[in-house]
């Protein structure tokens, strides 16, 4: 008897194995996306990957004005990727004055070598060179933040990353998105595995130097290296779990796509957005606590699996 049924068994190099949390996650609608049990938990669709560049922008000076209005300093968790939000926001800086020189920024992640080394700034597929070439760069240097107060995480400073921030006095903000594999920053889902059912222990877990899942190879392979899976780094210096849950807000925004047809973010953001909280899909430790979560219009449209 013909059936449009095709039942098999997840890959065995995923670290979620929950067939069916992910069957769950497969059949939200569109028009329950944005609903969560959690109203802190805040989830919203951009129109268009503009619209949402420039929110994300103004987002990041409004946590700057806030403080700079408060006469306080301001600790921002930045990541580098996307970048267009970075542009968007250093043209306002400068045509509306607006000084950085209180804040403090802690960038989420850099790449580093097999050795755990991280890439150096001169290095034009590190996250530090995009940061200084498409944002701190554009801006007026009258405005700028004090150097030092400009910080990315490094194979000499991982070991005390999370206790910098801490000393910084914690996130008002930490920025970011998720993976395609559910990590969060370079925070990869086969690092649960350590943790088993301690979300806890998972929550309180410090930056560290991690191995890059394969997923997250070939995800930034697509979007920053023109396919070359060669070309991107093993490894990483992160922060961990505990930098994004002791930020005082979180602030997510996924945009993985390649127009309607190519959403790749759709299952995942229903995941991480929808399904069991847990180590092995990291993003999901959102779901717990205050935060906004958006995403480009076709990523909340329907997941469909067809080959036309």
């Amino acid at each position: 008897m013909a059936t449009n049924t095709f039942l098999h068994a997840l890959a065995t190099f995923l670290p979620f194995q929950d067939a069916v949390a992910c069957e769950a996650a497969r059949n939200i609608s569109r028009a329950d996306f944005t609903r969560h049990p959690n109203p802190d938990f805040h989830i919203r669709v951009s129109d268009s990957r503009d619209q949402q560049a420039k929110a994300f922008a103004d987002t990041i000076i409004g946590a700057i004005q806030s403080a700079n209005q408060e006469d306080r300093d301001v600790v921002l968790i930045l990541p580098a990727g996307p970048m267009s939000q970075y542009r968007h926001a250093a043209r306002r800086i400068n045509r509306e004055r607006i000084s950085l020189k209180r804040l403090t920024t802690f960038n989420m992640d850099e790449y580093a070598d097999e050795h755990g080394k991280t890439a150096p700034p001169t290095w034009p597929g590190s996250f530090q060179y995009a940061m200084y070439h498409q944002f701190f760069d554009l801006i007026d240097k009258d405005l700028r933040p004090s150097p030092g107060n400009i910080r990315f995480p490094s194979s000499g400073n991982i070991d005390r990353y999370s206790e910098m921030i801490q000393d910084a006095g914690e996130a008002d903000v930490c920025f970011g998105g998720v993976g395609w594999s559910g990590h969060i920053a370079f925070w990869e889902p086969q690092l649960g595995v350590e943790f088993g059912d301690d979300l806890d222990a998972f929550k309180a877990a410090p930056a560290r130097g991690v191995e890059l899942h394969p997923m997250t190879i070939m995800q930034n392979a697509l979007h920053s290296f023109s396919g070359d899976w060669s070309a991107v780094p093993p490894r990483a210096a992160t922060i961990g779990p505990r930098d994004i849950m002791n930020a005082r807000h979180r602030s997510f925004w996924l945009e993985g796509s390649y127009g309607p047809d190519g959403a790749y973010q759709r299952f995942i953001a229903r995941l991480a957005a929808h399904g069991p909280v847990t180590p092995l899909v990291p993003a999901s430790l959102l779901q717990t606590v205050p935060s906004d979560y958006t995403v480009l219009s076709e990523i909340a449209d329907d997941v469909v699996a067809s080959i036309t």
